[in-house]
């Protein structure tokens, strides 16, 4: 492998994770379990959703694109973190390095912005629900879907067309169990100061952004429901707003402190937990935390 430039780069090695061999085996089973389970629920979530025709509304159809997000995003990274405690060289070509950045980037990306709008279709069915059915039509939510695609392709294009554009002359070891942009960057003898800020501004707005269109929605959805006369009413739309509010705190607490905590000589360790969590665990919770959702807001 030569090492003078990306272009000599043809493969990179993922360190994984640092574990004594005995447990290897336990976190491989359990990994597993989980990424299966999260497979099971939200294809389950789709297939329910599309063959239910009374589940052809603008609240479950956010829910079955949120579901084929998580799919596709854990699926961009669980089986080369799986295959890293099968194999001592976990090796991933260039070119399958730039493709799993850029779909998982994609993919997280367009989580974010499904999660803030299904927080805006919440707040819509609470606070204007004589006029929700005239707000969201099909051809909102479609327009919104497909704008939360498109966002979340254009920042993982720039991001990976500016990482892949380094030279890598340090390393061509990645410590991580997939090729995520931080770990990328360590390994580069260029200047990745434009990197650095690409990633703040980028990564920042996308969190600040979803975050506060979030927020807002749930101040407006409180509000509305203090107002509420009706006990049995109040009890309905908080449950259903408690538990998409617990998978945004999840969601959102996680992705926070994996990009935009301060770096330091343990954290990658740290980073490779949350990663864990974030891209294995949050998928296979979702599925069950809408099933509950739409089960208490019926």
């Amino acid at each position: 492998m030569g090492r003078g430039n990306s272009t000599e780069v043809t493969e990179f090695h993922l360190l994984g994770f640092g574990v004594q061999h005995e447990f290897q085996h336990v976190l491989f089973i359990v990994l597993l379990l989980i990424y299966v389970t999260s497979l099971i629920g939200n294809i389950g979530m789709i297939l329910l959703i599309k063959t239910d025709s009374r589940l052809q509304t603008p609240m479950y159809f956010f829910p079955q694109h949120l579901a084929f997000v998580d799919i596709c995003y854990t699926s961009a990274i669980t089986p080369k973190m799986l295959q890293s405690f099968t194999e001592e060289n976990n090796l991933i070509s260039f070119r399958g390095c730039v493709i799993q950045f850029l779909v998982y980037a994609t993919f997280a990306t367009s989580d974010c912005y499904l999660l803030a709008i299904m927080a805006m279709d919440c707040y819509v069915a609470i606070c204007k629900l004589l006029r929700y059915p005239m707000i969201m039509s099909q051809t909102v939510y479609i327009q919104l879907v497909a704008g939360s695609y498109i966002i979340g392709s254009i920042n993982a294009s720039v991001h990976t067309g500016f990482t892949f554009s380094l030279s890598f002359c340090k390393s061509n070891k990645i410590n991580h169990f997939f090729c995520d942009g931080l770990p990328i960057l360590a390994l580069s003898c260029s200047n990745i100061d434009i990197n650095i800020i690409l990633d703040v501004v980028f990564v920042g707005f996308d969190l600040m952004f979803t975050e506060l269109v979030i927020i807002f929605s749930y101040i407006y959805i409180m509000v509305t429901i203090l107002k509420m006369s009706s006990t049995a009413g109040r009890k309905k739309s908080f449950s259903t707003c408690a538990s998409h509010l617990t998978a945004v705190t999840i969601f959102y607490g996680t992705l926070s402190y994996l990009y935009l905590q301060p770096q330091s000589n343990n954290s990658q360790e740290n980073m490779k937990v949350a990663s864990i969590f974030y891209g294995t665990v949050i998928p296979m919770l979702n599925p069950l935390i809408y099933s509950l959702r739409n089960k208490e807001g019926k």
